[in-house]
């Protein structure tokens, strides 16, 4: 991930050596009350370190190769420092790795709230279903492709916004490394493959990784055809995540608020339409045909 160093001007219009503008690290979320509440503690702890160090936050600054404004931020628990951040200020303070440590706690805690959860539930799943009407689902999109996507949100997300956000959807797909392998299942709109979103070769890239996933045993992608409309997807989205445990959540975009949901009744319904969606589309082998097509035609 770049990080875009600017040069810190004084007063009298002179370069002030060194340092960084604010731009590594992200802002923290208001309404992320367990989040804001570690990073508030992790400032509170260097503060402590620098002045017991008898260091003033402009000469802290300068020594780990970051902007006052932002060293001031930190410590205010107002800006989410990365893992670099933490690491030169353990050795400029002498910390012997007391600093660095909190690096797990800040990691836990970096990405927005409903990113942190939909991760965690997801590592939970031991079976996912999948329909996507307009987009492919984030555990499918190659870095670009996200980037890409993220890139068109309006309002437009800040530089520093959509580098976390990425960073969170590419987290998500340490799911594909779990053992043992849960069962995933996709369904994706003819049209999602056929959109250039980022450019053609973004998007060959893109379907050369669903190609590449698609060969997993554990997954399954399959393709509905443009030609078949006559669905019950035609409200949007369907998503399922079963655990081991026996219970499971789902949601859908045209009913329930678009909020997750776990009454039996109303996964049964979501369940109803992702089994009449997979009847429907393109059996695996036929999808991966298909991909391999509109991969040559890209």
């Amino acid at each position: 991930m770049s990080e875009v160093a600017r040069v810190r001007v004084n007063t009298d219009g002179t370069e002030q050596p060194g340092g960084e503008a604010d731009e590594p690290g992200w802002e923290v979320d208001p309404d992320d009350e367990s989040g804001a509440a570690v990073i508030a503690t992790v400032g509170r702890q260097l503060r402590l370190r620098r002045e017991a160090a008898a260091m003033r936050a402009a000469d802290f600054a300068l020594a780990i190769g970051y902007g006052e404004d932002l060293v001031y931020k930190v410590e205010a628990g107002k800006r989410i420092p990365r893992a670099e951040y933490l690491d030169r200020a353990d050795a400029v303070l002498s910390a012997g790795g007391l600093i660095a440590a909190m690096k797990r706690d800040v990691a836990e805690v970096r990405y927005p709230k409903r990113v942190r959860d939909l991760a965690r539930l997801e590592a939970r799943a031991v079976e996912l279903l999948s329909y996507g009407s307009h987009a492919l689902h984030g555990l499918l999109q190659t870095e670009g492709h996200a980037r890409a996507l993220l890139g068109t949100r309006r309002p437009a997300l800040a530089l520093d916004e959509l580098d976390r956000a990425l960073d969170g959807r590419m987290a998500r797909q340490s799911i594909f490394d779990r053992l043992p392998a849960p069962e995933l299942s996709f369904v994706l709109e003819e049209q999602t493959l056929r959109r250039p979103t980022g450019g053609r070769m973004v998007m060959r890239q893109q379907l050369e990784r669903l190609l590449e996933v698609g060969q997993m045993r554990n997954v399954e992608i399959q393709v509905m055809p443009m030609d078949r409309w006559e669905h019950p997807g035609t409200g949007g989205r369907i998503q399922v995540l079963k655990f081991g445990d026996g219970s499971a959540v789902g949601r859908t975009d045209d009913e329930y608020g678009g909020r997750p949901v776990s009454d039996p009744k109303q996964l049964r319904v979501l369940e109803l339409r992702y089994g009449i969606i997979r009847a429907q589309a393109l059996a695996p082998g036929e999808s991966r045909a298909f991909i391999e097509q509109v991969l040559g035609d890209t």
